[in-house]
This record gives structure tokens, sequence and C-alpha cells, in this order.
């Protein structure tokens, strides 16, 4: 997906191109940025790996205390967005395109092409099952409290993971379209539009929809619950939701423009032999690819229990599961570790299924 942004010719393609190519063609739709595209996904690879293993680390604190489903979704979006920087920058962009700008067997390169939409596709689609919670919790808190909990979490993480590498073996047959100076055919057709479909239009419909019911839910409940003196506050726009309707907002404007383009290049001009639709491809893609580490910072904007897990990781502090706060703490990490002990406690409320054969204690 993100190869061949530099001007540098692949032996592999250029034998797939046929005996009668000319070598004018192939100066066709050089790349204008040169080496900024490698500087730029070098950039964003050792700053956004490290944030997403750190983001990775106090996901699992988190998850392993609280027991929410929450947090199982978060890390697994977190978990996608790792593979997708390993897999379609650092093996499809950088290796491919600074190390292995020679001959290259053709099947390598297709193989790791299916595995890049792959892992693009994990990465989209985990955030699928964290807006599905967040509606059912919100609009339907007593079913929520039924079906959301940590062992069904994992179980619906794993389904999407296995859909996605699935989904991601059709296109081992994805054509380069920085290379092939050829028109799109009828399978270039067929794929183009099952990608945009899987990794926008289709997941961009679900959000809308289910951040619309949400915003819908909760506006109606403020104006059944008026602030009046002596009563409760009517409910807000929570950080669990906003945090949500930030991550799927930023996925819906990174990727926009890539899609576009994407389609651009199908019925307009193609990528091979115009430089201007060239560079639009370039920019839009670098402009997804930095999905893949925003996210970290949203969260540390959003969620001060992150924060607070995250500045623990850093300092090597040790993280206690079921311990309380020690002697020697102050006061205000002692009204920390009292706060995560409340959110504990409400969250085995919330996460466990309800179920009439609950343990009890004996007399």
């Amino acid at each position: 997906m993100q190869k061949d942004m530099i001007d540098w010719t692949n032996a592999t393609a250029s034998s797939r191109q046929g005996p009668g190519l000319q070598p004018a063609e192939l100066q066709k739709s050089k790349c204008v940025l040169g080496f900024i595209p490698v500087i730029y996904y070098s950039v964003l690879l050792c700053v956004g790996l490290p944030v997403n293993i750190l983001t990775a680390v106090a996901l699992c604190r988190l998850a392993s205390r609280t027991k929410k489903a929450l947090y199982y979704y978060l890390l697994a979006v977190t978990g996608s967005d790792i593979l997708s920087q390993l897999f379609i920058i650092f093996v499809g962009f950088l290796l491919e395109t600074a190390v292995f700008h020679r001959d290259v067997p053709a099947a390598l390169l297709q193989s790791v092409s299916a595995a890049e939409f792959a892992a693009n596709h994990a990465s989209i689609w985990s955030t699928v099952p964290l807006t599905v919670d967040r509606y059912v919790a919100l609009c339907h808190p007593l079913l929520h409290r039924q079906i959301s909990y940590p062992a069904r979490a994992r179980r619906i993480i794993a389904s999407v993971l296995v859909l996605a590498l699935a989904s991601g073996v059709p296109f081992f047959w994805w054509s380069d379209m920085w290379r092939n100076s050829h028109p799109p055919t009828a399978l270039d057709s067929v794929l183009i539009w099952t990608h945009v479909t899987i990794i926008y239009f289709l997941p961009c419909s679900i959000f809308f929809v289910l951040n619309s019911l949400i915003i819908h839910t909760l506006r109606v409940r403020k104006r059944r619950q008026p602030c009046q003196k002596g009563h409760r506050p009517a409910q807000r726009l929570g950080k669990t939701t906003a945090m949500l309707l930030a991550i799927t907002s930023v996925f819906s404007v990174l990727w926009a423009p890539r899609t576009a383009v994407v389609i651009y290049h199908l019925y307009v001009s193609s990528v091979h032999s115009d430089w201007r639709v060239h560079l639009a491809y370039d920019l839009s893609n670098m402009l997804a690819m930095l999905n893949t580490a925003v996210n970290f910072f949203l969260y540390c904007f959003v969620s001060k229990p992150f924060r607070n897990v995250v500045r623990d990781v850093v300092l090597l502090r040790r993280w206690s599961l079921y311990s309380g706060p020690r002697q020697h703490q102050s006061p205000n990490n002692n009204s920390i570790s009292s706060l995560y002990s409340g959110n504990n406690k409400r969250s085995q409320r919330d996460s466990t299924p309800l179920s009439p054969h609950t343990a009890r204690k004996p007399s």
C-alpha cells in the first residue's frame, strides 16, 4: 500500500511490465516529494511504535485492575495499530522501498501486500466493537450489564482479527498503482471498491449511525432531567463517549482523502500517468497512516486514570492488582488509589454477566 513513493525502479516490477515497456514510460508520474516520505515514515515509526507499546502496557494494567470490557477493546485497537505500523510502514514502505528496491520475487511482494491489507482492516474494524459496546452501555444499560464482560470481549476481538486476516487474502492480487501503466481492469475495480467499502464506507456508516443514536439519547435524557435546585444535574457527555467520538472522527477525517484519491485513480486519471494524482496519493497515504499514532494523545487528553497509569509505567512504578494504597503514600496518591478501588467495585458489577446461579458465601 505504501510502496515506491520515491522514484526507485524495482527490477521485479519492471519484469512484470513486459518486454515492450519503454524506459520513457517508467519515468512517468515521478514522485515530487523526493525523500520526504522516507523521513516522514521513519519519524512516524520511531515515535508511533514506542507510544503504542506504552499505550498497550497502560491499557493492560487498566484491564487487569478494572476488568472492564472497554479497556480490552481499546487494547485491541492499539495492538492493531502496532501491526499496521510494522507491516505497512516498516515492511511495506521502508524495507521494500529503501532496502528491497531491486529484484524481489513477485509472490513475496504480493504476500506482503495481503498482510498489509489484513493489518489495515484489523486496525479499523477493531474500533467497531468499541463503538457498539459504548452504544449498548449508554442506550441499553441493563443489557450492557448482562452481555459486556472481559471473556465476551476477548471472543469478539478474536473474531474480528480472524475476519480481518481473511479479508486480506483477496488483496494478494492487488495491482501496484505506482508501477502499473495499464488502465484498471475489472479485477482492479472489484478490489478497489471492496477495499474502500471495508476500510471506509462501511465502518464510517456504523460509526455515524451509532454515534448519532448515542448523542440523541444523551440529549433526550438531558431534556427529561432538567437541572433543578436540589436535584442531580442532567447527564452530560461522558469522557469515555467523548473519547469514542474523537477516535471515530479523527479516523473519518484522516482516511477520507485516501478513499477519494483511490476512486479518482479508478475512474478519472491513474497514479502512474498523472504526477498530480501521484502526489495526492502519496500525501493521502501519509495522512491516513497518521491515524495509527494519534490515539495515545487522545487517551491522555480525555482520561485521567490513563494518564496516571502511563506516569507509573514511565517512572517504573509497581502496579499492584489487589493491594490497597501503601502507608507511605502521599494523600494525593491515596485519593487516586481510592478512586481506582471505587471504580473497580463498580466495574465488577457492570462487567459481570447477570446469572441466577451466583455463588453464595457459606453461612
